[in-house]
């Protein structure tokens, strides 16, 4: 039974025991119900206590239950239910009081939290609102604009911010079972005080709609927030009953829209990128002593984030002074954490006396788990490196590569155990940015492939599985991307135009700002690489090769596509002049392009990538592509990612497109094959995601 009721004393017990999260599936809302029913039948019972069992109060809804439909009890039900008992509970929380969790927590009459117990409504992150009385308990409580910035920021609040909020009641001072029982026989008796019969806190115009301001500004395109902020003050001019309807009718649009089923998507995938039938069973490798090579902003940045992760790092440099250099730049990487919150300020100085150091002899290395190289992105000084590592390493030691485009085979060919050889593709800021491509080799052995998982576990990064190709899955896709934008660009679009359009379809950022800050010089190296290989039908963008040959480097020198003088950035007025001598030059006549012909020419040219990705293998789901574009590269996430808001737009649209281009533009391409014969069977690209369920 995940719900249990017993008394002890005068006090009723009612136990939620659902594990692993206490989630609100219909057994614990049903449970509840005939828990809250014995309840007010118990004559011997005074007031009542909710607890949970494990490790956490309820954390939130059952997501084995996401798109089925609704069973009976619904939570508002449930809620209602015990809000209305006329004797009193107490709600007892700890770990996460998450969405419906704390919902069901705001209909209790009371409430006392442990200590590092935390509360949110995350519900805006699946383009949902609080749909079972959050948007009208929550700011009775704490206040309007309070309860609007928790609902629409998602974000979690502490027990002792909480507390002085008027969230909660109090918090333990010691056992939480005992300081709730103890609460309980003091209300014993007492009316309970229901949150909805509190009063209603005044409307604020002109804060709601700053709020709202900002959040089209920070979100554009994102609409939960807003309906979460228009549901809350809208109900909370009504009576509580019928401040209900506006919530649950909301919250039943939000139920049909793109955004929820596009975020929900981005959910799910990311739980299910990590079950891959290559590793299901094979254990991984130890991972306790890890090693870095190189002391750069890369490298600094992964030694920084197993650090935090509690693992030992030994880092390499080629000299004292580099050494020197990176332990401070590591040291400061902590240090922000401490600013953070993240990490206590003794951690982390033990952690830079006991579990960090700096050396300038592989021999250091000599007892590592595993190592990540993370130097110059050239093959020849990877080949150095990795000699040197087959000297020194220990038998069974995983050998880590984080090129970000080199190939992986070639770099394993430098050992004489490529069996031990991974890559491992972390994204800048590495302590921060939350994806890790895992490339497995031809040769790379399943538990090193399974090991490189667990090391994204540890780091609580999220693994994605990659082939190898030039680039693997998101540089590959994105070099795709830019040769679109880079394409407009030559033919009379403007970068600032391009940016905005990308922009407004949600990107994070429009890819020329991208390129001042990465710096320009790094995209004039990878065209250096790759000239080459170069196919007759590319197109090179000369006019970023002018902006570098001017020193224009982006944001590092002050000025590249835009202008850097310690304020926003502003566009260049000399750009256009220069894109107008390089049309010229090459006989290109300019012509105008709408917002809408930018986007659908980019989204085209990176869904088409994306295939062909899944096609060959670099990729082995749709999923994992969208997983990559969503948190390495700044894809709207509200749009679930290109695989699925392909599908949202009908591939035989997106096909239509190609064809379209392909036929305008001698440079452009042609659809990739496994799109064409999808469009003809009439199928979707989810339906090539494989594996397990999450």
């Amino acid at each position: 039974m995940p719900v249990t009721y017993h008394r002890s004393g005068a006090t009723g017990v009612i136990t939620i025991d659902n594990p692993p999260v206490n989630a609100t599936g219909q057994a614990v809302r049903a449970g509840l119900i005939e828990a809250a029913r014995a309840f007010a039948a118990d004559e011997g019972a005074r007031a009542a206590v909710i607890l949970c069992a494990g490790r956490t109060w309820v954390a939130g809804a059952d997501i084995s239950e996401f798109g089925k439909p609704p069973q009976d009890p619904s939570l508002p039900d449930v809620i209602a239910a015990i809000e209305a008992l006329e004797k009193p509970v107490v709600a007892a929380i700890h770990g996460t009081a998450l969405g419906g969790g704390l919902e069901l927590a705001l209909g209790c009459h009371a409430r006392i939290a442990a200590p590092g117990a935390r509360m949110g409504l995350p519900e805006v992150t699946l383009g949902l609102l609080p749909g079972a009385g959050g948007t009208q308990r929550l700011p009775r409580l704490i206040g309007l604009m309070p309860a609007l910035d928790m609902i629409t920021s998602a974000r979690q609040m502490g027990a002792a911010e909480a507390r002085d909020l008027g969230l909660i009641d109090a918090v333990a001072p010691d056992d939480l079972t005992d300081a709730a029982m103890q609460m309980a026989e003091r209300l014993a008796g007492q009316p309970p005080r229901r949150t909805c019969d509190l009063p209603a806190p005044p409307a604020d115009p002109a804060a709601t709609e700053a709020l709202t301001a900002t959040l089209a500004a920070k979100l554009p395109g994102q609409i939960a927030q807003r309906a979460a902020v228009d549901a809350a003050t809208e109900g909370l001019a009504l009576p509580f009953a019928d401040g209900m309807e506006v919530e649950r009718a909301a919250f039943r649009a939000l139920m049909d829209s793109p955004q929820r089923a596009a975020l929900i998507h981005a959910f799910f995938a990311e739980r299910a990128v990590a079950h891959l039938p290559q590793i299901r069973g094979v254990d991984p490798r130890a991972l306790d002593r890890i090693g870095v090579i190189g002391g750069g902003t890369m490298g600094a940045g992964i030694a920084a984030a197993c650090l935090l992760a509690g693992l030992d790092v030994t880092l390499i440099e080629r000299d004292a002074a580099a050494a020197d250099t990176a332990r401070a730049t590591v040291a400061k990487l902590l240090d922000g954490a401490v600013t953070r919150g993240k990490l206590a300020a003794p951690a982390r100085d033990a952690i830079l006396a006991d579990t960090f150091r700096t050396a300038t002899d592989y021999a250091a290395l000599s007892d590592a788990d595993l190592i990540i190289e993370a130097v110059f992105e050239t093959m020849e000084v990877k080949h150095q490196v990795f000699a040197e590592l087959d000297r020194v390493a220990r038998p069974g030691a995983v050998l880590a590569t984080n090129t970000s485009y080199l190939d992986v085979d070639a770099i394993a060919a430098a050992t004489s155990r490529p069996a031990d050889v991974i890559g491992l593709h972390f994204f800048s800021p590495a302590h921060v940015m939350r994806l890790l491509e895992v490339v497995v080799a031809d040769r790379t052995a399943p538990e090193v492939t399974a090991t490189g998982f667990a090391l994204a576990k540890r780091l609580k990064k999220i693994a994605v599985r990659a082939g190898v190709c030039d680039g693997f899955i998101g540089n590959r896709i994105l070099s795709h991307y830019r040769a679109a934008v880079d394409a407009m660009v030559l033919d009379g679009a403007s970068p600032y135009q391009v940016d905005r359009a990308l922009t407004g379809f949600g990107f994070a950022m429009g890819p020329y700002a991208v390129s001042d800050l990465a710096g320009l010089d790094i995209g004039w190296m990878t065209r250096q690489r790759k000239a080459a290989t170069r196919h007759p039908r590319d197109r090179v963008p000369v006019f970023a090769d002018r902006l570098y040959e001017l020193g224009r480097l982006g944001r590092k020198s002050g000025r590249g596509y835009y202008l850097y003088d310690g304020g926003k950035p502003q566009p260049d007025p000399e750009l256009e002049p220069l894109l107008a001598q390089v049309r010229a030059d090459l006989g290109i006549a300019p012509r105008d392009f709408t917002d809408a012909q930018i986007v659908d020419r980019t989204m085209a040219a990176l869904v088409n990538e994306a295939v062909r990705t899944v096609a060959d293998g670099t990729a082995l789901r749709p999923l994992d592509v969208d997983v990559v574009m969503l948190n390495g590269y700044g894809f709207p996430r509200w749009r679930g990612g290109p695989m699925h808001w392909a599908d949202a737009q009908g591939l035989p649209q997106i096909l239509a497109q190609i064809d379209a281009l392909a036929a305008e533009d001698d440079h452009f391409w042609q659809a990739a094959p496994l799109l064409r014969d999808l469009v003809a069977e009439g199928r979707r690209l989810a339906e090539l995601n494989e594996g397990p369920k999450p």
